[in-house]
């Protein structure tokens, strides 16, 4: 049994007919670099806790970091919708692959094309884009997850740079990152982001331990101990949470496409199982249990595939609201999550095993509902924009 499924990628209601031939060649070509690069070597690397070597720079070779920032800054220039396809066949490879490449570009890039100034963009997006510079992004703190607008972390302004005091948790790339984008508060209570480097006096990144979800990635933490940074270091474009939330609404959208890739990878793998897998003489595939099982992931699927296909035309034309993001991640990942564990039960035991995706999906989606924004707070988003009364 072939435990990579080639075929069968669903497309029920002839989604590919809305896309570009160049939408299609992207998504191929990121395809076909998941299958080549990371199918062969993910199970170990999930198996011993450890990141794909020399992942950053791959994905740069492929255009998959900072798809859509401006060619003149080293990225490729292409649309949203070209930016989730690459997320979501990013993902059928692993959430950790996914998350990487996420948070490069959503999180550090993002924020340094909108809010950065043209030095800035110059210095460190083509780097960034290509891997050579790997990012991280630091909002969340030990005391502060939804929250984060009681954030503790601060710098003060000493005359010819900043002192930056604070921490932030639960960092995807931290003990690997050359920079760090931080929101920190200044003086005045409010929320500006800085870029920090690897290297300043008393920055350090501690990695963090004994995970259960998205082992092939490296989390960590920001710590900042009177850390000197230098004024030109401010991002001048934003104050206040517009700017750190307007990145999570970017990495919220391609986590929304990102976890159909997990959820395809689940499926396919269930139907071929289903075919092959023989009991009481027959098929188990052939009875309506299983059957009912498959016919509920390929509709929960493309439900999930036309939202993020109309999501993405909304992004496209700077139409689509913090309130529609929040609704398509929540959807969609709890659909993904849902689909791997249900899909594991579909393999019996075999699906607790390492050659087969489900355990290995499940368990990193569990981190996905809860990052960025977690399921809860993704419902009391909708529900405010629904009644205009904010239930936090």
């Amino acid at each position: 049994m072939s435990y990579y499924p080639l075929t069968s990628i669903p497309d029920y209601y002839g989604i590919d007919a809305l896309l570009t031939e160049e939408h299609k060649l992207i998504r191929q070509s990121i395809r076909d670099w998941v299958e080549s690069f990371v199918m062969p070597q993910i199970d170990q690397a999930a198996q011993d806790h450890t990141d794909i070597p020399g992942l950053m720079r791959e994905l740069g070779k492929i255009g998959a970091l900072g798809p859509y920032i401006p060619v003149e800054y080293g990225g490729s220039g292409l649309d949203q919708i070209s930016y989730g396809l690459i997320m979501q066949e990013l993902e059928r490879g692993d959430s950790a692959v996914r998350s990487a490449a996420s948070v490069q570009s959503s999180l550090v890039m993002f924020p340094i094309n909108e809010f950065g100034s043209e030095e800035q963009k110059r210095k460190y997006l083509p780097k960034l884009a290509s891997g050579e510079m790997i990012g991280s992004f630091g909002l969340t703190e030990p005391n502060h997850g939804s929250d984060p607008g009681s954030m503790e972390t601060y710098f003060k302004d000493m005359g010819d740079h900043y002192l930056l005091n604070g921490a932030k948790m639960w960092i995807t790339n931290s003990p690997l990152c050359d920079i760090a984008v931080i929101w920190a508060k200044n003086e005045e209570g409010k929320v500006q982001g800085l870029i920090v480097e690897r290297g300043m006096e008393g920055f350090t990144t501690p990695e963090t331990h004994n995970k259960w979800s998205l082992r092939a990635s490296k989390t960590g933490e920001l710590v900042f101990n009177d850390v000197k940074v230098p004024k030109e270091n401010l991002l001048p474009g934003v104050t206040g949470l517009k700017g750190p939330l307007s990145c999570l609404n970017s990495a919220r959208y391609g986590i929304s496409w990102g976890v159909i890739g997990a959820a395809i990878d689940c499926y396919c793998t269930a139907v071929q199982y289903s075919k092959e897998r023989k009991q009481f003489g027959k098929p188990i595939g052939s009875y309506q249990l299983q059957q009912k099982k498959l016919a509920e992931f390929l509709t929960e699927i493309t439900k999930a595939q036309l939202l993020c296909l109309q999501l993405g035309h909304l992004k496209n034309d700077h139409k689509a609201s913090p309130a529609q993001i929040s609704m398509a991640k929540r959807n969609n990942v709890k659909m993904a999550i849902d689909i791997a564990r249900e899909s594991r039960q579909i393999l019996g035991g075999m699906g607790i095993m390492g050659e087969f995706p489900m355990m290995r999906h499940a368990a990193n989606l569990e981190s996905v509902i809860t990052y960025e924004g977690t399921h809860d707070v993704h419902l009391l988003i909708t529900g405010m924009d629904i009644t205009g009364i904010n239930a936090f």
